[in-house]
């Protein structure tokens, strides 16, 4: 019966995480499609959000596996996660998240390695303000290191593209919003694991 229980938690869990990250990215893709940041084909364009289909279900899956990852890997390394655990907090990350997202699409600098900068000190500045654990920070540099070759790998397909890419096919600033993106899901999976 426990195991039933427990199967079932982790099914919900799995939904409310998949649920998240799915919305969450119709909200940043219109953000950034606003600013003429992504570039979809036209076809593309008159669909919901004016986002590939594919976008939420795979943002979706990666929220889930990140935020069944985060709990996961905290009890492995006997690490309880006690540092500001309440919802209250949770939901500070997320916005704190979406602006730094905002920011990537709104803030006009010099160059993009300032505005790279700068959104490196920000998310850096979420973790430190909502994770601070060694395991948040070293999944967090992991995801936004894979995400950022998947997205690569996808450019470099021609599946989308980026307006004036300046590293590698891709914005220089998109691993920040990895970064941000893992350590906040992390902080939602966390929470919904107690």
């Amino acid at each position: 019966a426990a195991a039933t229980t427990w199967r079932q938690h982790l099914v919900q869990r799995s939904v409310v995480l998949f649920v998240v990250g799915a919305f969450m990215a119709l909200v940043l893709n219109l953000l950034q499609i606003q600013r003429n940041v992504t570039l979809f084909p036209d076809e593309v364009i008159a669909t919901l959000f004016s986002s590939a289909w594919w976008v939420p279900p795979c943002c979706g899956t990666a929220a889930a596996v990140v935020g069944l990852l985060y709990p996961c890997i905290d009890s492995h390394l006997g690490e309880p996660h006690k540092f500001k655990r309440e919802w209250a907090s949770v939901m500070r990350c997320i916005a704190v998240f979406v602006g730094i997202n905002h920011a990537s699409a709104k803030l006009d600098f010099a160059n993009n390695i300032q505005l790279s900068l700068t959104l490196a000190a920000l998310s850096l500045g979420l973790w430190w303000t909502f994770d601070r654990s060694r395991s948040g920070l070293g999944l967090g540099i992991t995801i936004a290191f894979v995400a950022t070759l998947i997205t690569q790998f996808l450019v470099y397909n021609g599946v989308y593209q980026y307006t004036s890419p300046d590293f590698l096919y891709i914005r220089s600033w998109l691993p920040c919003i990895f970064f941000s993106g893992g350590v906040t899901v992390g902080n939602i999976g966390r929470q919904l694991a107690m």
